[in-house]
């Protein structure tokens, strides 16, 4: 066993990598609307993106150009998502603020969730949807559950 880690210096074992139309627009917006640090950049002879290495904190998100003739494609070109990337920040509120005048649309308003976190979910100008949020209280297991079953249905005892 050695002490190398198997993931590129600065990542962490899964790193998302979203495929988007105009991985060059997606890079700026997710800079301007969402406060990432582009760190890395390949760009292809024929201008395609092949990655964009964008950092959120403490994690990393690969972003890339189409490529159809390879089959991949971004959630405009199969008409949606069933991904959600969550993004932890300090000041929710304004982070939020800040994508929505970018042009993110809202998919579940900002609110405080029974979970314990302050969070709400946008769509971005490129079909990826975002969870944002600040963790703002722990809640207790069994309260958790009670909350759970009275949100989404089901009885909590029954399941003991």
């Amino acid at each position: 066993m050695t002490d190398r880690s198997p993931a590129t210096t600065g990542m962490h074992s899964i790193t998302p990598h979203i495929v988007v139309r105009d991985a060059d627009a997606a890079s700026n917006w997710y800079r301007q609307a969402l406060g990432a640090v582009e760190r890395t950049r390949l760009t292809l002879p024929n201008g395609k993106v092949m990655y964009a290495e964008l950092h959120f904190g403490d994690s990393a998100v690969m972003v890339a150009d189409e490529f159809p003739d390879a089959g991949i494609v971004s959630p405009l070109a199969i008409g949606g998502t069933a991904v959600v990337l969550h993004l932890f920040t300090e000041d929710v509120d304004a982070l939020w603020q800040r994508a929505i005048t970018a042009g993110a649309e809202v998919v579940v308003p900002l609110d405080d969730q029974f979970w314990g976190d302050r969070q709400g979910q946008l769509l971005d100008p490129f079909g990826h949807k975002w969870n944002l949020a600040k963790h703002v209280r722990d809640v207790p297991e069994n309260e958790l559950i009670e909350a759970a079953a009275a949100a989404f249905g089901g009885d909590p005892a029954e399941d003991r």
